[in-house]
């Protein structure tokens, strides 16, 4: 996905600092064939489906993760959501199979070379850059070579438009791997302290 600013997102993105998720312009990123907004909810099924997950078209209905998170840094707003499946996880658990998570990117704005807060003191959001998508299915981790693998987890990436990205998911991989206790997701303890206070 693109390179992060600091480390890597352990696929592009969530190198999270959630790597791709660092830099909005695409490192060289194209676009692959046109897919529907609503593609098929059914993911692949075959060993290391990076690249191949379905944006779900409903996503937006799923409980959230977490939003507004600032990244300041990359100059970058996010918003996180996760499928009823992964909503079910306890803390100290790891997320079942079937788990999906989506996360926006958007743009903060700015004034001159100045971001742009609101009454929270947070960066505003300007306009939707990318969207990845990470997925859990039994069995996806087990063909990637032992530095590439974040427990079964896979990525997929977005424009705005909903075209899909061919990304470097190495990056996003690489990113995610210092979080492995978490099940490799960054914010894993504060999702669930956000969510015992709701």
């Amino acid at each position: 996905m693109r390179q992060p600013i600091a480390s890597y997102l352990v696929i592009g993105g969530l190198l999270l600092t959630l790597s791709g998720c660092n830099t909005i312009e695409p490192a060289g990123g194209k676009a692959a064939a046109d897919k529907p907004s609503g593609m098929a909810s059914a993911m692949p099924t075959s060993a290391g489906p990076d690249g191949s997950l379905p944006l779900p078209a409903d996503y937006k209905s799923w409980p959230k993760f977490l939003t507004d998170i600032p990244k300041g840094e990359a100059k970058q707003v996010r918003d996180i959501y996760i499928n009823p499946t992964g909503a079910r996880a306890s803390a100290g658990q790891n997320f079942p199979n079937g788990t999906v998570m989506v996360m926006e990117i958007y743009k903060a704005k700015m004034d001159g070379d100045k971001l742009m807060t609101g009454m929270d003191g947070k960066p505003a959001k300007g306009d939707l850059a990318k969207v990845f998508v990470m997925g859990k299915e039994q069995g996806w981790g087990d063909k990637l070579p032992e530095n590439l693998k974040n427990g079964d987890w896979a990525y997929a990436a977005y424009d705005a438009t909903n075209k899909p990205l061919m990304e470097d998911f190495t990056k996003c991989r690489a990113c995610h791997t210092p979080v492995a206790q978490k099940d490799f997701i960054h914010r894993y303890d504060e999702y669930f302290q956000t969510r015992s206070r709701m």
